[in-house]
């Protein structure tokens, strides 16, 4: 079912939201940056094993590189990529229009929305989602982003249980999107995507 992933990652973003504010007053410091660091270690993860099938082939038992001009693109997309990024500043505008808010319902809402909305997790997933029909990278995100969330629940209050409806607005968009595309989409654009989408999850792990 196309979807799926969203709807998931909704109401994980809502129950982790919910049990956050059971601890209402903060989960202590150093409890939410373990939290954090832990998950960050999965996410790492999860990019690498996502990027090393574009990155090697198994040839006569053995593992071996990519053909260069497969390498090429990928830098190629990156270097291209990146400026566009840096102009558009999405994650940027979210923070100001957080920074000059002092209600922490709104707070709460900014930070929990910058954090699971804006990312490659987001994007990837959901183009995964509708393109082929395969969920797992949002139930994954799910997982993440229900722990993330009920942190946040637990010090901002149920401002962060709201960053569900951007998520479920965006992440449902370019889902019907992808699923629009998808039958203009060749499998080794596909592949592509899901290769350069994991190198992204690999940075989102890192930062």
């Amino acid at each position: 079912m196309i979807g799926l992933g969203t709807i998931a990652n909704v109401s994980a973003i809502i129950a982790g939201g919910c049990v956050g504010l059971l601890f209402r007053g903060g989960l202590k410091e150093h409890y939410q940056k373990a939290i954090l660091r832990a998950l960050g270690l999965c996410t790492i993860f999860i990019g690498i094993s996502g990027a090393l099938p574009g990155l090697l082939t198994a040839e006569g038992g053995r593992l071996a590189g990519v053909p260069v001009q497969e390498t090429l693109g990928m830098v190629l997309a990156f270097a291209l990529g990146t400026p566009v990024g840096e102009f558009l500043d999405f994650d940027g505008r979210i923070e100001r229009l957080g920074a000059w808010q002092d209600n922490p319902f709104v707070q709460g809402f900014v930070t929990a929305s910058l954090t699971v909305c804006i990312g490659a997790m987001a994007v990837v997933g959901a183009i995964q989602d509708g393109l082929s029909g395969d969920p797992s990278t949002l139930f994954t995100k799910s997982i993440l982003d229900c722990m993330v969330v009920m942190v946040l629940a637990s010090t901002y209050g149920k401002g962060a249980i709201f960053s569900a409806l951007p998520v479920g607005v965006f992440q449902g968009a370019v889902t019907l999107c992808a699923g629009f595309l998808a039958p203009v989409f060749s499998q080794s654009v596909i592949d592509s995507l899901s290769f350069l989408g994991s190198m992204m999850i690999f940075c989102v792990g890192c930062n």
